[in-house]
C-alpha cells in the first residue's frame, strides 16, 4: 500500500498545490464563459501564446483577427479596442493558468522521478494524469473551434466534455493524494455505506455535467424563478424539439427543468448518507455532515444564481461550490472503500 513514509510529505504537498489550481482552472474556466471572453482568442499557439500583444499594433492585429469572425460580426459589432482587450485578458488568463499547471506538474514530477521517490504504479498513474492533461488542452481548443465557425457559441456538449474532463482530472488526483496521506481507517462501516457513497459521487458528477448543459445553452438566464418556472411545476416546451432526445441537452427548459431535479436527488442522497454515516466511525460521520452542509449551500448558490439573473460573483461561487461538493463526496468514497476497512453488518 502506498503510505506518506513510502514517498514523502513533498509529493502530498505538491500534488495538493496542483489540485488547487484546477479547481482554479475550473472557476475561471466558467468566469471566462460569463464574461463572454471565451472567443476573443482566435488563435492557439502552445508556445507564443503565452506572449500577450505588447504594443499597440499588435493589439490592433489580434482586434482585426477577433473582427474576421461571428461573435465580433453579429455579437460585438462596434466593440472598442478597450472593450476588446477586457474580454482578451480574461481568455488570455484562462490560458496562462492552462500552461503554468502543466509547468507545476511536470518540473516536480521529473524531479521526483529521477530522484527515485516514485514507485511504477505511482509513476504510470502521474503519466496518465500528465497525458490527461494535455487532452483537456485539446479539447479546450476543439471547444473553442465551434464557436468560431458560424455561430458565436461554443458547442453545450464540446463544454461539457471539457468540464467533465477537467472534473475527472481533479477527481484523479485528488484520490492519488487521498492514498498518499491515509491514516487509519474507521475499525467498522456499515453495511451499504459503501456503495450508497459511490452513489452519491455519481449523482453530483451528474449533476456538474447537467450544470455544464445550462452553462452551455445559457438556461440559466431563462425561467429566473424558483421553486416554480414561470408559475408552472414543469414548464411548456419541455419536449418540443425532435429527435426526443435532444431536449435534454439542447432545450433551454428541459436543461433548466433537469438541472433543478438532479440537485434535489442529490440533496436526499446525500440525507441518506448522512443517516447512514451515523453509525460509522467519527471521522466519517464529520466528513458527511460537511457533505451535507457544503450541499445545502451549494443549492442556496444555485437558487441565488438563477433568480439574480446569474450574476458573476454568485454564479462562480456556485461552481466552485460543486467542486467543493465532488471533492468531499469523493473523500468520503475513498475513506469507506479502503481494502483495511472492515464492513459492519450487523442491524
Amino acid at each position: 500500500m502506498t503510505t506518506t513514509q513510502d514517498h514523502g510529505r513533498p509529493i502530498i504537498v505538491w500534488l495538493t498545490i496542483c489540485c488547487v489550481l484546477i479547481f482554479s482552472m475550473i472557476v475561471l474556466g466558467g468566469v471566462t464563459r460569463l464574461t463572454h471572453s471565451g472567443l476573443s482568442m482566435v488563435d492557439w499557439d502552445p508556445i507564443m501564446g503565452v506572449i500577450p500583444p505588447l504594443t499597440a499594433g499588435e493589439w490592433q492585429e489580434s482586434f482585426a483577427r477577433y473582427q474576421d469572425f461571428p461573435e465580433y460580426q453579429i455579437v460585438n459589432k462596434g466593440m472598442s479596442l478597450g472593450e476588446f482587450k477586457r474580454i482578451f485578458y480574461f481568455e488570455y488568463a484562462h490560458r496562462v493558468l492552462g500552461r503554468s499547471i502543466g509547468i507545476v506538474f511536470l518540473l516536480p514530477f521529473l524531479f521526483f522521478l529521477m530522484s527515485g521517490r516514485l514507485d511504477r504504479r505511482l509513476t504510470a498513474r502521474l503519466l496518465l494524469l500528465f497525458l490527461l492533461g494535455g487532452a483537456q488542452g485539446l479539447l479546450g481548443w476543439y471547444m473553442v473551434k465551434s464557436g468560431l465557425i458560424d455561430v458565436p457559441r461554443v458547442s453545450a456538449y464540446r463544454l461539457t466534455a471539457h468540464l467533465m474532463l477537467a472534473v475527472f482530472i481533479l477527481g484523479y488526483m485528488l484520490w492519488l493524494v487521498f492514498d498518499l496521506a491515509r491514516r487509519a481507517q474507521p475499525a467498522h462501516i456499515p453495511s451499504g455505506i459503501r456503495r450508497h457513497a459511490w452513489v452519491v459521487l455519481t449523482a453530483v458528477a451528474v449533476m456538474i455535467a447537467s450544470g455544464g448543459f445550462v452553462a452551455g445553452t445559457r438556461a440559466g438566464f431563462a425561467f429566473n424563478t424558483y421553486p416554480k418556472m414561470h408559475d408552472r411545476w414543469i414548464p411548456e416546451g419541455m419536449w418540443a424539439l425532435q429527435p426526443i432526445w435532444a431536449n435534454i441537452f439542447e432545450n433551454i427548459a428541459t436543461v433548466q427543468f433537469i438541472h433543478r431535479c438532479v440537485a434535489v436527488l442529490v440533496l436526499l442522497f446525500i440525507v441518506v448518507l448522512w443517516v447512514m454515516a451515523q453509525r460509522a466511525g467519527e471521522g466519517i460521520k464529520k466528513s458527511a455532515t460537511l457533505l451535507l452542509l457544503a450541499s445545502v449551500l451549494q443549492i442556496a448558490l444555485g437558487i441565488s444564481t438563477l433568480v439574480y439573473s446569474v450574476p458573476l460573483a454568485i454564479a462562480a461561487a456556485h461552481q466552485g461550490g460543486a467542486l467543493i461538493v465532488f471533492a468531499i463526496a469523493l473523500f468520503i468514497c475513498h475513506s469507506v472503500s479502503s481494502p483495511r476497512a472492515e464492513i459492519d453488518n450487523r442491524p
